[in-house]
């Protein structure tokens, strides 16, 4: 984990990538948009657009190039398809779940809410 709100200017222009994670075994950044509709199109460009902001202006040069995620509520696979025919740059369209209990085969792998609440009092 790099960073949420990850900030990069160019020039006197701000803009923010939502994650900014660094996945050791793979060796490269990885941008991760989160979008709370549907997939649109015009999200590809954006993560194009980070991508190669990510590129020039943080990875290391012994760094694989940067790929982007784009989490969305729903997705039509027709039109991701299309949106990404023509895109050299490696983004992945995924969906997200939001459920009101953790699934059976996570439960005793990631902490409860009261012990994530303990290790933030900790923090603090």
């Amino acid at each position: 984990f790099i960073g949420s709100q990850y900030r990069i200017q160019v020039e006197d222009e701000e803009y923010f990538i939502d994650l900014l994670l660094f996945h050791r075994a793979i060796n490269c950044l990885i941008a991760v948009e989160l979008k709370i509709g549907k997939f649109l199109p015009e999200y590809i460009g954006k993560m194009q657009f980070y991508l190669a902001l990510l590129d020039d202006f943080v990875k290391q040069p012994h760094e694989n190039p940067s790929i982007g995620i784009i989490l969305c509520k729903s997705r039509n696979k027709t039109i991701v398809e299309y949106a990404l025919r023509e895109s050299s740059k490696p983004i992945g369209v995924a969906e997200y779940k939001i459920v009101s209990t953790l699934p059976e085969k996570f439960k005793g792998k990631l902490p409860s809410p009261e012990e994530i609440a303990k290790l933030l009092e900790e923090i603090e």
